[in-house]
């Protein structure tokens, strides 16, 4: 089996922190998550993550007005330059102090930077020449006495304006410019959010974070003529250093009058004149400047508004929520959304693949049950009926249905074709369920308490109560059905036993096996013969269900565990916190396990014959602003007190009030960490992990979000790129060679439909099937198109039919993996095959008739010739 499982995609997470930015073209949306970048494809409605990863949560990212370049920093400043069409990392920076805000020039030929109460340009290193040291810097401009928060350049490229935290903006030339001093934009009452240009360079606009916005205007001074006439010489000799000459002043102030409001994010669409502004009470506005008129005023979320951004048409605005982490796209004019995305609000606790392997389901603490789309990345149904946090969830083996058990004491089963909850399953008494199961067949639903020790049993047609298990002497942790039917239902409890139900035999058997430690999960092999349990002390246990004897151990706990906290007093290596597997999941043949737990690895094992070999370790995050990625702790982080300052709680710092307020109950709340410190950090972990049906990728729930490792390569290579010349007379000197595949490839490139059904028709019958099976992937669907158009005018029946038969045997696992993708064309090549099959049908039976009818009156012929003989004999 093949191990070389790459990470494709993150699913279920959108946004957590940072600025959201879109590319030049308007059609894509970036976004930070974690220490990667996502992004979204507005148009194609696809979402992919760039394989790249910043050392800590990014802070600020950045991308090239020609989109060749991306520029992602962490918390602490150190920096990623990413060829963005390529998703490689062409070189690593550090700017030394935290960036609040990066942002390029319109020409792309200098990047500006914040530097706490400093601004540094710097020169675009070259996406194309590797170099040792790329970036230069140009310039430092001082002169704001506390930390700067934005930058904005001007149209042309020769200045920019800084906002800060000193209530003032700073206007600065590129370059130094004979009698220019940097000007200051003072008289706001709070601390300075955003600071744009006007498209003519006669207006600049400044919001303060108390909600004011401040327009500034050339100071016109009566009487004084000169300057009047020395403006429009300069106007005229000068373009370009216009607004740094210009004496500003106030021209007029407004007010948004929210109360208990603050602005949060600002944007300008320069253009348009549009200003874009996200309040704290969730509430977005949209001004159109300098007339200070309000166009459009909407309430999309519950909590602040953490990101905003306007596509370059400014049609779309894009808005980020950090706290809830929703990711939103509103078109204002139509007033509808284009993207409306959401992750679970705590961790996610436990995910399913459903049985064709497109879509995943996960269940979060927050309630939540999301279902998402392994093809495009997104969200497409969410269920909130349950109250507390789903800790099991499970698809049918046949049939669109999802079960999932929950802490609020009921099972429910959801309808994946109408999307509802049709059956809701309680206990006679009020339990909590940790582990749920279903029977092959799908008719009996099972679920584990933790209160009662017991296991439920509920006919999934009736809603019934069926039967209680009962023997268990602690929680049952975890549920498995043996999958082929043989009415056998495996329990696994922290009383250290696995029990083997026979639930549907007249002698109602129970088999108990005994384990050193308790049981965290279990995992039934695909043929029912092996059933694999993890324990806390780190240990795989084999059992053969049979002979209910073990078969084999693999001891996992130097695999797994890795990984120190910032509080452990032991080093990883001695912690025994991570040294152990809370989920099982076996590959389709059965020759492999997946295994994951509370430490940064998953590990993949062959278990063929018995030998339990550790085939590869995947690192599921290497996010440093995550506990547990270190193997050695940096002593350079401890204060004199001998206490880490990264658990230092800085939050009665925070700027904003909202944020200094500890608003936390007492009590205890699953998923929001220990209540009874006022910081915590979360751990990398895995709660979950499944196998993908098809073997081709598998997906694990983890503190960043749903990880997706795939063995499918994310960019597809067609060989003939490089170096023929594409002209149709090329492409019929290969045909007269006979190099049929190299003529159908370049055909297929030319996208000409004669030259392509030339060269079609020219493959020779016996080749079909070599030619098919060589196509590249890249070219697969056009070929089927091809050839469900052909099929429908052409009279060469068994010739397509031939054709369809060979891409669909040699191509088909790729096609059906991407079925969503390629719909369109699938959908194509079944309507010509019900076409001809329907046509050949009633020819068949029109010949039959006529058959009949020939047959019919032959013998009525013969009849009559028969009976002429014998008159004439008789006469």
């Amino acid at each position: 089996m093949k191990a070389n499982y790459k990470f494709s995609n993150i699913c279920g997470t959108v946004y957590r922190q940072g600025n959201i930015i879109f590319t030049p073209d308007g059609n894509t949306l970036l976004s930070p998550v974690g220490n990667r970048v996502s992004v979204f494809d507005l148009v194609n409605n696809k979402s992919r993550t760039l394989p790249v990863e910043n050392r800590k949560n990014i802070a600020a990212i950045a991308l090239s007005p020609d989109g060749n370049v991306l520029v992602s920093i962490d918390e602490d400043g150190r920096a990623l330059l990413v060829n963005f069409k390529r998703g490689v990392v062409l070189h690593h920076f550090n700017f030394q102090k935290s960036v609040k805000d990066i942002q390029f020039s319109p020409d792309g030929k200098f990047i500006a930077v914040t530097h706490d109460s400093h601004v540094q340009v710097w020169r675009t290193p070259n996406h194309l020449v590797r170099e040792f040291a790329p970036f230069v810097l140009h310039r430092t401009y001082t002169g704001h006495h506390d930390e700067v928060s934005s930058i904005q350049w001007s149209p042309d490229s020769t200045c920019f304006i800084t906002t800060s935290r000193d209530m003032t903006s700073r206007l600065f030339t590129l370059n130094p410019l004979e009698g220019f001093r940097p000007k200051t934009f003072a008289g706001h009452k709070d601390a300075v959010i955003g600071a744009y240009f006007s498209a003519n360079g006669k207006f600049i606009y400044t919001v303060s974070r108390d909600g004011a916005v401040f327009t500034w205007k050339a100071k016109v001074i009566e009487g004084d003529e000169s300057d009047d006439v020395e403006a429009s010489q300069l106007a005229s000799s000068d373009l370009a250093h216009l607004i740094p000459r210009t004496r500003w002043g106030v021209h007029e102030r407004h007010y948004f009058n929210l109360p208990n409001t603050k602005v949060v994010c600002t944007t300008f669409h320069l253009s348009s004149n549009l200003l874009v502004v996200g309040f704290s009470s969730g509430v977005f506005g949209l001004w159109e400047l300098p007339a200070f008129t309000n166009i459009h005023t909407l309430s999309i979320s519950q909590e602040k508004i953490s990101s905003v951004a306007i596509s370059p048409s400014g049609e779309w605005l894009a808005f980020g929520a950090r706290r809830l982490g929703q990711l939103l796209v509103w078109e204002w004019q139509s007033e509808s959304y284009i993207l409306k995305q959401q992750g679970h609000y705590f961790d996610m606790n436990t995910l399913a693949y459903a049985p064709d392997g497109q879509t995943i389901a996960t269940g979060g603490d927050d309630g939540k049950l999301k279902v998402w789309s392994v093809q495009n990345g997104f969200c497409f149904v969410t269920f909130s009926e349950h109250t507390a946090p789903i800790m099991d969830i499970t698809f049918a083996k046949h049939g669109s249905v999802l079960f999932s058990a929950s802490l609020d004491g009921t099972v429910r089963a959801f309808d994946l074709i109408r999307y509802r909850n049709f059956r809701t399953f309680t206990s006679p008494s009020p339990v909590q369920f940790s582990s749920i199961a279903v029977d092959p067949s799908g008719e009996v639903v099972a679920a584990g308490s933790t209160d009662t020790f017991e296991v439920f049993m509920w006919s999934v047609q009736t809603g019934k109560l069926l039967d209680i298990l009962a023997g268990h002497e602690a929680p049952v942790s975890t549920l498995a059905f043996s999958p082929t039917g043989a009415n056998q239902l495996a329990s696994g409890s922290w009383d250290r036993t696995i029990r083997l139900w026979s639930i549907f035999g007249r002698s109602r058997a129970v088999e108990p096996l005994t384990l050193s430690s308790d049981v965290l999960s279990l995992a039934f092999r695909p043929d029912g013969v092996e059933l694999a349990a993890s324990t806390l002390d780190g240990q795989i246990t084999f059992f053969d269900v049979r002979s209910g004897k073990q078969s084999n151990v693999v001891d996992g706990r130097k695999d797994v565990s890795g990984g120190r906290k910032a509080d452990d007093r032991v080093a990883a290596a001695n912690s025994s916190s991570t040294k152990m597997f809370t989920s099982l999941a076996y590959t389709a043949d059965g020759s492999c396990l997946l295994a994951g737990g509370n430490s940064k690895y998953v590990c993949l094992y062959d278990v063929r014959e018995g030998e339990g070999v550790l085939v590869k370790k995947f690192q599921i995050s290497e996010n440093l602003s995550l506990d547990g990625t270190q193997e050695f702790l940096d002593s350079r982080k401890v204060n004199d007190a001998g206490i880490n300052i990264d658990l230092i709680d800085d939050r009665g710092d925070a700027s904003d009030l909202e944020d200094r307020m500890d608003t936390s109950l007492p009590g205890a709340a699953r998923g929001a960490g220990d209540m009874s410190v006022r910081k915590y950090r979360q751990e990398a972990r895995t709660k979950c992990v499944r196998f993908s049906p098809t073997g081709r990728a598998w997906a694990a729930a983890s503190t960043e979000g749903l990880l997706i490792y795939s063995l499918d390569d994310t960019v597809m290579f067609d060989p003939f790129d490089l170096t023929i010349d594409l002209t149709p007379q090329a492409v019929l000197d290969i045909l007269t060679e006979g190099e049929y595949l190299k003529a159908l490839v370049l055909a297929f490139r030319l996208n000409e439909k004669p030259i392509i059904q030339q060269v079609y028709e020219r493959v020779p019958r016996s080749d079909i099937r070599l030619v098919a099976r060589q196509m590249p992937e890249v070219y697969v669907p056009a070929l089927l198109r091809f050839v469900s158009e052909h099929l429908e005018k052409s009279p060469h029946l068994e010739f397509d039919l031939i054709w369809v038969q060979a891409v669909i045997m040699a191509h088909g696992r790729f096609l059906r993996d991407r079925s969503g993708e390629h719909a369109p064309v699938l959908r194509a090549a079944q309507k010509a095959l019900g076409d001809v099959e329907g046509s050949i049908s009633r020819l068949c039976d029109e010949n039959t008739s006529t058959l009949r009818f020939l047959i019919d009156q032959s013998k009525v012929k013969h009849k009559l010739d028969t009976a002429m003989s014998l008159d004439g004999l008789d006469s």
